[in-house]
């Protein structure tokens, strides 16, 4: 088995080591191509020791990964910046849909039509009868 670097194969250290293991009991050979772990051959004792090594390494490399992604993302947040794609319900919106939605004549698809929303968006704020429900709770009290 190829594979190009050796943390694209496993989630941590004890993934690649089962992994590599059933490889071996099916005499299969193991190869990376690049990055920590480069010319492992895992047929051989010190290939394997290698091997344990360097995916320790992997696992800390990805850890630090992890960790540096979650203080970029706690960073941005303390600076304002929310990640994600703008929600097309707001409060205005829902306000006028949930008006018209009491309305027992309102049909819904053509209430999300002229609000430019899906009818699903429609209803993941509002029931048929015009009530909140959960969604549009959160957005009227301003939370996520």
């Amino acid at each position: 088995m190829i594979v190009w670097k050796l943390d694209r194969l496993g989630r941590d250290l004890k993934h690649l080591i089962t992994i590599i293991d059933g490889l071996r009991q099916h005499n299969i050979g193991f190869k990376v191509l690049t990055g920590h772990g480069a010319q492992i051959d895992t047929t051989t004792a010190n290939g394997r020791l290698v091997f344990g090594l360097f995916a320790a390494l992997a696992e800390y490399e990805r850890e630090l990964i992890i960790e540096r992604t979650h203080a970029g993302l706690k960073a941005a947040r303390a600076r304002g910046r929310m990640g994600g794609r703008p929600r097309k319900m707001d409060i205005s919106t829902l306000q006028i849909a949930m008006s018209v939605m009491s309305d027992n004549k309102a049909v819904a698809s053509q209430i999300a039509k002229r609000l430019n929303i899906t009818t699903a968006t429609l209803y993941t704020y509002l029931n048929g009868d015009g009530s909140l429900k959960e969604a549009g709770k959160n957005l009227l009290a301003g939370k996520k």
